[in-house]
C-alpha cells in the first residue's frame, strides 16, 4: 500500500513490510472492493498490530478519477491579489480554484484557498501557495472526483457561432450550457447585449435536440 516518506518515526515493522511485499501482486491504494471479511490481530508480547481485509474487488464508478483537494487558512494577504493567486494555479494544472470566507481562532476574517487538482501536481500547486499567498503551511486530502464526459457543439445565434458544452452520461445528455466565453465575444462583436445571445444560444441549442434526456450526438 502507499507508504508517505519524509515523515518522522515507524511507520510499519519488518514484519508488516514483508507481508505487504511478498503476496501483493503490484504496489498502490486499496481498491475498490465488496468486502466479505475484516479482522484486526496482535501476537501477544509483540509490537505489531495487523488488519486484514478480504474481498472482492469490483470496478470503479464510471466516471471517477482520483484527484487532491489541497487548503491553506490565509488571514493578511492584500485582497487585490487574491485575483492573481487563483490565476497563478490554474497556470499550473490545478483543475479549479476558489476562496472561502472563514472567521479565524482570533476573531479574524479569512480566506481559506481550496485547490482541485491531480495527484501529479500536488507540490507544484504547493509552490505556488508559497509564493504567492502569505500561508505558512498547506494540507491535501485525497478525494474521488465523479465526472460526466465532455463534448462541445457549435450552433449558430443571431450574433454568430456558439459552443455549447454538453455533459454525457451513457450516451444520454444531462447537461447542455452555452459557453459564455463565446456568447460574451459574439454579443461584443455585434454589439447586443449578452443576455440576449445567451437566451438565443439556449434555443438554438433546444431546437439541435442539445437539451438534458436527448440521446448524445
Amino acid at each position: 500500500w502507499d507508504v508517505l516518506p519524509g515523515r518522522p518515526g515507524a511507520r510499519t515493522t519488518t514484519t508488516g513490510l514483508a507481508l505487504v511485499t511478498t503476496p501483493a501482486d503490484r504496489p498502490g491504494s486499496l481498491p475498490a472492493l465488496r468486502v466479505r471479511a475484516s479482522g484486526v490481530g496482535a501476537v501477544p508480547g509483540g509490537d505489531g498490530v495487523l488488519q486484514v481485509v478480504v474481498g472482492d474487488e469490483v470496478p470503479d464508478d464510471v466516471g471517477r478519477a482520483h484527484a487532491v483537494v489541497v487548503e491553506a487558512n490565509v488571514d493578511d494577504l492584500d485582497p487585490r491579489l487574491w485575483p492573481d493567486v487563483v490565476a497563478a494555479l490554474l497556470a499550473a494544472g490545478a483543475s479549479d480554484a476558489w476562496l472561502t470566507p472563514i472567521l479565524m481562532k482570533k476573531g479574524r476574517p479569512a480566506h481559506t484557498v481550496h485547490v482541485l487538482c491531480p495527484p501529479a501536481l500536488l507540490e507544484r500547486v504547493g509552490d505556488v501557495l508559497w509564493r504567492h499567498t502569505t500561508t505558512l503551511g498547506w494540507r491535501a486530502t485525497p478525494v474521488a472526483k465523479h465526472v460526466l464526459d465532455r463534448t462541445w457543439v457549435e450552433v449558430t445565434t443571431d450574433a454568430g457561432p456558439v459552443r455549447v458544452k454538453l455533459g454525457v452520461r451513457d450516451g444520454v445528455v444531462v447537461q447542455a450550457m452555452p459557453e459564455y466565453e463565446d456568447v460574451r465575444r459574439a454579443a461584443e462583436d455585434a454589439g447586443v447585449p449578452v443576455r440576449d445571445v445567451l437566451a438565443d444560444a439556449h434555443a438554438a441549442a433546444h431546437r439541435a435536440g442539445l437539451r438534458p434526456g436527448a440521446p448524445a450526438p
